[in-house]
């Protein structure tokens, strides 16, 4: 049976019983000061010190606490820490730089297996160096320190952000030149849309998309039924078939698509493609080529083939690693967001019939692709002539 309390009881007037009934409600104040006025209320009321510590998940010793200090200074007092007055830093700023010095290294530089540093292994190796390296205050660092120390430089070394380096030093050059040609093919829609008249020199955006994969269920797919599963069900499991390669020209006109699919794309692949495009358009028109650098694209193979249409082609290059700036590649985006998306085949002669057919019915209803944006022609010099 519990004793009863020797200590006297707690008084509260209305005013500050209601001020702790809001605290111990409360879902913004800090926990602790919740549990604190949990405790006043409870003892205030006359339950035990038992009931209290039982009632609330903690320890006897820390209902005590809390009901002395609120003896000697009052409930409103009790429910706040005491201040602490600031002691002077341990880690001294060298050793912080130090810290932050490392974290800027990678850890195979050290001997170490890892190629990015996390914080538990950074602060195992600092423990372990940190004297040596007349850092004394560092040699029981933990974790959190270290975290603190690298959150107040900004500092994630656990962490990667990709980039691209510009490898081409004519980058701005031969984007100005692809924006140029998207310029002109805009006013070429433009005055035929006037004239209704066909351009003499015809821009097609010509790229390739590889690896895309023929794949099977082993199971068949689960239809959406109501009440029951509103998607469509798969098994997880599926089978390889290979892959196929998307080789593709689009006018950027009218949004006609000619396109080649085949298991892989060589410079011969990429020739049937340009015999493709040469037999859709009139002998008289030039059939100008927005493309990249692939070695099938300049091949001697394809230079051979070229040769023999001369004054039919013309190629403009993209930068390389500037790829985006090929409107086909919003071609290929459509492709991926709808026939492509969750596809399964059982062959990949299957694959082959279903990107055609996807590729048809783009034909029934083309889309004039556009490149609407040209501020990068107003801030970069034009080329040296």
């Amino acid at each position: 049976m519990a004793t009863t309390s020797k200590r006297p009881k707690l008084m509260l007037d209305a005013e500050q019983r209601d001020a702790l009934e809001q605290t111990a409600q409360s879902r913004r104040r800090p926990h602790r000061e919740v549990q604190r006025a949990q405790i006043l209320l409870r003892y205030a009321s006359g339950q035990s010190i038992t009931s209290i510590s039982q009632a609330l998940g903690v320890s006897r010793v820390a209902v005590y606490k809390w009901i002395d200090r609120a003896l000697a200074v009052g409930a409103e007092t009790a429910l706040r820490d005491k201040h602490h007055s600031p002691k002077d830093p341990v880690i001294t700023e060298e050793a912080k730089a130090w810290v932050v010095s490392l974290a800027c290294t990678k850890p195979k530089d050290h001997g170490y297996a890892a190629e990015l540093w996390s914080h538990s292994q950074l602060a195992k190796h600092v423990r372990e160096h940190a004297p040596a390296q007349g850092h004394a205050s560092l040699r029981r660092a933990a974790k959190a320190t270290i975290q603190r120390i690298l959150k107040n430089q900004t500092l994630q070394p656990h962490k990667v952000k990709y980039y691209l380096e510009r490898r081409d030093p004519q980058f701005d050059e031969k984007m100005r030149e692809v924006l140029l040609v998207y310029q002109e093919v805009n006013l070429q829609n433009q005055a035929a849309r006037d004239t209704h008249g066909a351009p003499a020199i015809v821009t097609v955006s010509v790229d390739e998309k590889p690896g895309v994969q023929a794949i099977s269920n082993t199971a068949p797919d689960l239809p959406p039924k109501p009440g029951e599963h509103p998607q469509v069900g798969r098994d997880y499991e599926y089978e390889r078939h290979g892959t196929l390669s998307i080789l593709a020209g689009l006018d950027l006109h009218d949004g006609h698509v000619i396109a080649e699919v085949h298991p892989r794309h060589r410079s011969r692949e990429f020739v049937l493609l340009l015999q493709a495009l040469d037999a859709h358009y009139p002998p008289g028109c030039v059939i100008r080529l927005v493309l990249d650098n692939h070695s099938s694209h300049i091949s001697k193979e394809t230079m051979a083939w070229l040769a023999t249409k001369p004054n039919r082609f013309v190629y403009v290059h993209t930068p390389k690693h500037g790829s985006w700036l090929n409107l086909v590649e919003t071609l290929f985006g459509k492709m991926a967001r709808s026939f492509l998306k969750h596809i399964r085949v059982a062959s990949r002669q299957e694959l082959k019939d279903r990107i055609l057919l996807g590729i048809a019915e783009i034909n029934r209803e083309p889309v004039v692709h556009r490149w609407k944006k040209f501020q990068a022609l107003n801030n970069t010099e034009a080329p040296n002539v």
